[in-house]
């Protein structure tokens, strides 16, 4: 084999396969393997008893392996058999070992001829085999006989596809020399997953069998149909010599005869019959495992690490552990609060990229939507001017006032802290749904006990419903005392002198944040919604300043589409189209301009809700204020709504200006205690009741048994997931053991069959003996001398070598010229007597000048 490491390679895999099927396909594992395919009935499974050297399989008419027997031979100086769903039971009687396989396959597939892909596994130690696994499959049948399901030929390939389909599968296709090859069923499905031939090996059985005067000459020289790794051709026993009991020993002296004695065979006697093809699969399987391996490695590691954090729960788990119920509980209250607090004050470690957590939902609802349904209440221009008016006149009464009153001023002002009232609940409302939706996250690593999951969920919602009273009447509390004295007094308060001093002009001129500077609030991409018939929506890069709303064809913002002044702008709610899925607002003049080319409004589309409303809290810090809703318009309104008393408008405007300058104290006041109450009452006060008092809730609640009682899922889960992740690791250490830095040979390249219609019917003679090997013979291996090559083709450059301790023999090139098929063979006295000792006729050859290409 070249190297020691080389020989521990088969029974690594051996040991891979028996860690993995324990668990089942869940691995997902291309384990390195031989498949044996073929039609019911071509030999595949005298072919694999020719290999042991026992007769061991079932035998009978029809369909007879109906599930996948995973056979691992064994090299050892005993000879036994071992079942993996018999562990530590020994088979020395082999036919005890053909009842055990029936009785395993009819226990999952019942006694019909129904087929299953759940495989057995037996392995053989015996002195006459070499290192070698194979998986004998069900053969491909036609029709369904006698109480087989009518789609059984499509389950039976279904079956074979799953084991040959994958790229570490070695597959043996054997088909009988009585049939026509074209006819193949084994060819025909390797072809399909195997259309290079890099892993098909063909095996032609019943060659004693074939009609008189006829032969597979062609087939086994690799000309008719022609395989990268060759045929190989075997004689197995009869049935006649089944039934009377033939030795298999005496079958393989008569196969070496067979083939020895045959005029058409004996000329390649040696790279035909069964020892040779064990030695030819050992090989071509130990070369396999070699190149797989370091993938396989790869794809071990990859799969124990993502398997490691799963695991993390369940490696100490001891199902006999009188306390682990207790345990269990005490860890999984512990993590549900951690969890709840990262999740609400954010962690450094485990960071979700895809979606918000609650903690950041909760700062939203605070800083952005809460301020803007703030101001959505209270710049309501037109009301507020109209309840002002009111107010004056109502104050005076019958008298004219030369003076503005300032009762009016506070009926006004109380009227305006009461509408805080519900933005600050519908604000608190949005947290509770926030903070349930947390515990209901949290709650998921409680699954594995659903009866803890219902109650830590019951017990905890229940409490913040609780504490969401006392925070709505704390906050009631707060507008109240607000109501209940207006300081007039206040350092931020204008006063009755600085608003009376305010023109016009300066009120209706935007207020604009950090005044003498452009300040940019906000960038990035929104879609312009227009009609087809102006273009289409557009998505355009916006950049968002104190003074304007600019956009630009990219974020690199060299090109500039256009820029609007905020003036005299504000927001406006549009609802989503039948077949958008974009959420849109719009931007509008409230003196009826165009705002963009010919558009009263500019529609924008964002993709998500949440991005509609952060881009409105920002419009509102650049002064950009949502529509109000309407009752009356301004033709509706009555007759004495509007005064053209000039000393009347001038009191209206100094109440305005003392109006919204006090209710900016208040918003200023109620925007900063809202989340600090918020987080007191609730917040704070649940993350303390998690940590404290939850655990002896749930010992209250009942029966800590029940409460502890797994699902079978999750067990059965847990099980599986223990399984594989010690199997991952047992095969890593295995793998880690053996050094694949062996001495092999190449993959065969692929087959010319051009020459095969290139033969000259002109007559060449051989060159001598001393002629230089061709240039892409494989260098030599060392250790035991090479056998032959295992594909037949007629560039093979070495002498034929009947020793049966065969190492590791090259693998040949490309098909050279046929009349050098004999010619090196020939170079050497003839060692089997009845060889002739000249060309056979018939054989094409290539002609001379090609033969220097090789």
């Amino acid at each position: 084999m070249g190297n020691r490491g080389m020989e521990d390679l088969i029974p690594l895999i051996n040991k891979l396969q028996d860690a993995f099927s324990s668990i089942g396909q869940s691995c997902n594992l291309d384990l390195p393997q031989i498949a044996v395919v073929g039609g019911q009935s071509a030999g595949k499974s005298s072919v694999l008893e020719n290999f042991v050297g026992r007769d061991f399989l079932p035998r009978g008419s029809g369909i007879v392996t109906r599930r996948p027997l995973i056979l691992q031979l064994v090299n050892n100086k005993a000879e036994y058999a071992e079942f993996l769903h018999c562990k530590g039971k020994k088979f020395v009687d082999f036919d005890e070992v053909r009842s055990e396989i029936e009785a395993e396959t009819d226990r999952i597939t019942g006694s019909n001829k129904g087929i299953s892909p759940i495989p057995i596994n037996l392995r053989v130690y015996s002195p006459h085999v070499l290192n070698l696994t194979l998986i004998d499959l069900p053969g491909m049948t036609k029709v369904a006989v006698g109480d087989q399901p009518a789609d059984i030929e499509h389950q039976i390939r279904d079956m074979l596809m799953q084991f040959i389909t994958k790229e570490s599968c070695l597959i043996l296709a054997v088909t009988p020399a009585n049939t026509d090859l074209a006819n193949s069923d084994a060819l025909k499905i390797a072809k399909e997953v195997d259309p290079q031939g890099m892993r098909t090996i063909g095996v032609i059985t019943k060659l004693d069998l074939m009609d008189e005067g006829t032969d597979a000459k062609d087939i086994l020289e690799n000309k008719l149909l022609p395989l990268r790794r060759g045929y190989i051709g075997v004689v197995n026993r009869s049935q006649k010599d089944i039934d009377g009991k033939k030795d298999i020993r005496a079958a393989l002296a008569a196969e070496r005869k067979f083939f020895l004695s045959h005029p058409a065979y004996r000329h390649i006697a040696e790279r035909m019959g069964t020892p040779h093809l064990q030695k030819t699969l050992n090989q071509q399987l130990t070369n396999h495992i070699r190149d797989t391996l370091p993938g396989l490695r790869s794809k071990l590691q990859s799969q124990l690490l993502s398997l490691e954090k799963e695991v993390e729960e369940f490696k100490n788990f001891r199902p006999d552990d009188p306390t682990r119920k207790t345990k269990a509980l005490l860890q999984m209250v512990q993590q549900f609060g951690v969890d709840f607090e990262k999740c609400i004050e954010g962690s450094g470690d485990q960071v979700d990229t895809n979606e918000l957590s609650g903690g950041a939902k909760i700062n939203r609802i605070f800083h952005e939507r809460f301020p803007f349904e703030l101001v959505k209440i209270v710049f309501d221009e037109k009301e507020l001017r109209r309840e002002i008016s009111h107010a004056i006149k109502n104050v005076h009464g019958v008298r004219t006032g030369l003076f503005t009153p300032d009762l009016a001023f506070e009926a006004i002002v109380k009227k305006q802290i009461v509408k805080l009232k519900t933005p600050c609940l519908k604000c608190i409302d949005l947290v509770i749904q926030e903070l349930i939706n947390t515990v209901r996250q949290c709650t998921n690593k409680l699954n594995s006990y659903p009866r803890l999951r219902e109650e830590t969920e019951r017990i905890v919602t229940t409490y913040v419903r609780e504490r969401e009273g006392k925070t709505k009447d704390q906050v009631l509390l707060l507008i109240d005392i607000e109501l209940s004295y207006i300081n007039t007094n206040h350092e931020d308060f204008i006063g009755f002198a600085n608003a009376q001093q305010r023109n016009t002009a300066a009120n209706k001129k935007r207020a604009i944040p950090n005044q003498g500077e452009i300040l940019v609030i906000r960038k990035g991409w929104l879609t312009i919604n227009i009609s087809i018939m102006k273009g289409g929506s557009k998505e355009y890069w916006f950049v968002l300043t104190a003074e304007s709303l600019s956009w630009y064809k990219d974020e690199e913002e060299k090109e500039k589409k256009y820029m609007l002044p905020l003036d005299n702008l504000k927001l406006r709610d549009v609802e989503k189209g039948f077949m958008s899925t974009k959420h849109i607002f719009a931007i509008f003049n409230t003196e009826q301009r165009n705002v963009y080319k010919d558009l009263r409004q500019i529609e924008l589309a964002c993709d998500s809700q949440e991005d509609v409303d952060s881009w409105k809290a920002s419009f509102l810090r650049a002064g950009v204020y949502p529509e109000k809703d309407q009752v009356e318009n301004e033709e509706a309104a009555p007759a004495d709504t509007f005064s053209m008393d000039p000393q009347l408008e001038r009191q209206v405007e100094t109440i305005r200006n003392l109006v919204d300058s006090y209710i900016g104290i208040i918003n200023k006041s109620i925007r900063d205690l809202m989340p600090k109450t918020i987080m007191h009452l609730m917040i704070n006060s649940a993350k303390d009741f998690i940590h404290s008092e939850l655990l002896a809730y749930l010992y209250s609640s009942g029966d800590q048994n029940s409460l502890m009682e797994e699902s079978a899922d999750q067990a059965q889960r847990r099980d599986e997931m223990l399984r594989m992740y010690h199997a991952l690791k047992e095969a890593l250490h295995i793998i880690g053991d053996i050094s694949a830095n062996t001495i092999s040979t190449p993959v065969p390249p692929p087959v010319n069959d051009t020459w095969l219609q290139e033969a000259s019917p002109t007559p060449q003679r051989r060159p001598p003996p001393a002629a230089a090997p061709p240039p892409s013979r494989p260098p030599a291996v060392r250790g035991p001398t090479p056998g032959p090559p295992m594909n037949p083709s007629p560039a093979f450059g070495a002498p034929l070598n009947p020793s049966p301790a065969f190492g590791a023999p090259p693998i040949p090139s490309r098909p050279g010229p046929p009349i050098n098929a004999f010619q090196d063979p020939f170079s050497a006295p003839p060692q089997i007597p009845s060889r002739p000792a000249r060309v056979p006729p018939g054989v094409p050859r290539r002609p001379a000048p090609r033969r220097n290409q090789w």
